[in-house]
């Protein structure tokens, strides 16, 4: 028997809602639900792994209550996204691709989130703040802290 016929190829898209459902529910893909995952479709847990790395939306570690993104396109860049990322991670403890300690805050370096006029760019969740200036980052930050 060849390798690719000694599991069952699951239905297009399976992994994938597979690994999306897994999202939902646990916020991230915990080791054991990926096991899980792949013994339910009959493929290699290689596989699940592979899809499930291969896609920037999932993550194997918890995240925090809320996504803040800084844009590094060109023109954020330029503009000093670097100075943004270097004083959420000395004043606020972020660090990207981390999570607060206290679960509220995920941090995530992203290329480009279409808004290059309002250059450099911090994305909330899905409140986008243009023109943000680093000393700006602290008041941007306590409008999302629980409590």
């Amino acid at each position: 028997m060849l390798p690719s016929q000694q599991y069952r190829r699951p239905a297009s898209g399976a992994i994938l809602a597979a690994l999306h459902d897994i999202t939902a529910r646990c916020g991230y893909l915990p080791e054991s639900e990926i096991r899980q995952a792949a013994s339910e479709l009959g493929v290699p847990l290689s596989q699940v792994y592979g899809t499930a790395t291969f896609y920037a939306i999932f993550s194997f570690k918890p995240l925090g209550r809320h996504t803040v993104q800084v844009c590094e396109g060109t023109a954020c860049y330029v503009k000093g996204s670097a100075a943004l990322l270097g004083r959420l991670a000395r004043e606020y403890g972020l660090s990207p691709d981390q999570t607060s300690d206290d679960l509220e805050f995920t941090l995530r370096r992203v290329r480009c989130v279409g808004s290059c006029a309002l250059a450099p760019v911090v994305r909330v969740d899905s409140d986008v703040f243009g023109r943000v200036d680093a000393s700006e980052l602290g008041e941007i930050l306590k409008k999302y802290r629980a409590g």
